[in-house]
This record gives structure tokens, sequence and C-alpha cells, in this order.
């Protein structure tokens, strides 16, 4: 594989912003968490990344490897200890909790290994969430949340609970419930990995789709077939990237 490129920022005093076309920049950026007793972990250590607008990026890592805290720091569910972080241009590294809630509904949709939908409520209705949360009114609500079940081939089962579908069902309302705020990057967390192989690749063919619709997709695997669905993988190891590499794609 090919080493990526990257957008050069450096670490030079006056960088105000990342150049226009990334969507994701992390600059020097560090987790770290008091254990207690003098004892730190750094889960983090100063991780440089560049994902330009439209990309899909697949991370890997091995349990332990700051991967998980390095996805949360990307969605806005958690800050950094050090270093800066920008969003479609806006540095959130140093947002308060309330800010943090704000951008992660406005600007980013996630996808989880484990679906994450309200048992009780219709897919329409888990899909209206974030817009609920966004304080959009009723009528429009039911439109686009309509819009993004049948954009992921779901709008004949809007009515239907989470128990009345198979996995492969559920996940793709997670996807439509991830894409009805139309957010700036999707991010999804192990997104086939409750899912059978056929099931698994029919999703990974929608977020192909999606890319190919212009999405941006960070996608945080530990299986290497999923992560060559994507143009790169990152590979993170002790807090750090280990390598960055273009991906030859799947057939």
């Amino acid at each position: 594989m090919a080493t990526a490129d990257t957008l050069n920022l450096s670490a030079a005093p006056g960088i105000s912003a990342p150049p226009a076309s990334c969507m994701i920049c992390t600059q020097d950026l560090w987790k770290t968490y008091d254990m207690g007793l003098e004892q730190q972990v750094h889960a983090l250590r100063g991780v440089d990344l560049r994902i330009a607008r439209n990309e899909y990026v697949a991370i890997m890592g091995p349990s332990g490897s700051g991967k998980s805290t390095l996805m949360n720091l990307i969605g806005c569910l958690d800050s950094p200890s050090k270093g800066q972080y920008w969003l479609n241009a806006q540095l959130v590294s140093e947002l308060d909790d309330d800010e943090l809630a704000r951008i992660r509904n406005k600007e980013i949709g996630f996808v989880f290994q484990t679906f994450n939908l309200l048992a009780r409520a219709t897919a329409l209705h888990n899909v209206e969430l974030p817009l609920i949360y966004a304080g959009v009114p009723a009528a429009e609500r039911t439109e686009r949340a309509s819009e993004a079940l049948n954009a992921v081939g779901m709008g004949p089962r809007m009515t239907h609970k989470p128990n009345e579908l198979s996995g492969g069902q559920r996940q793709r309302v997670a996807v439509a419930r991830a894409l009805v705020n139309k957010p700036s990057i999707i991010l999804a967390d192990e997104p086939t990995g409750n899912l059978d192989s056929q099931t698994g690749n029919e999703i990974m063919a929608l977020f192909a789709r999606l890319h190919s619709e212009g999405n941006t997709i960070v996608l945080v695997t530990h299986e290497h077939d999923i992560a060559e669905y994507a143009q790169r993988t990152i590979f993170i190891k002790d807090g750090i990237v280990e390598r960055d590499e273009i991906n030859s794609g799947k057939k």
C-alpha cells in the first residue's frame, strides 16, 4: 500500500484554521487520564490527523491502542487534554460540553455496532430523534425522516419497531438517523460487528453509495476486510498514528 499524503499543518504558532478542504484536522492531540496516586495514562500522544472533505477513511488499532479515544474526540463526545481539533473549519477542541453537544447534533451522524435504537419507537420516530433535539417542527421532521428512510431502502418499514426488523434493517434505520440532519461527517463505530457476513457486505455497499453521493465517512473497525472498503486506513498503536495508507479498494 502507498503511504497517504497529508496536508501540511505544522505546529508553528499563528495557524488559526486548517485549509478549507480539511474536514477533520487534529494537531498534537493528546488525551491523558488521571488514574490517581500520581499515575497517568496517555491514551493519545500527539496525534496529527488530516481527513479531507468527501474522504472515506477507516481507523484501525488493537485493543488499548487509542482508537476508541480518538473516535470519541472526533465525535465531540470528549475533549482533548492538549492540542487542537478542527471540524469543518471550526475549532472545537476548546468548546464546553453544551457547545460540543450542539456540534454533535449538527455536524456528526453516528452509526453504532449496537444500533442504539429506542425499542418502543417506530423506525420513523427513531430517525426523527436528532431533529427533535434540533427543534425542527413536527411536519418537517416527519418529511425529512421519511426521506432518509427511503434513501436507505427502509421506506416500506418505517412504521415497524426494532424488534420487528432484522439486524441489517435495524442498521439501515441507524444509518438513516445518522443522515437525517445532513451532517458534515458520518462516524461509524464497528457498524457490521453484530451482522452476518452477507448483511455486513450490504451495509458496507450502502456506505460506499453514501460516499459516492458526497458524504465524508470515518469508519472505526478492527476488521481488515471492512477497512478495505475505505480509501485510506489509519493505523493507531500506543496512542500515535503508526501508519496511514491508501487502500487498494474492494472489487
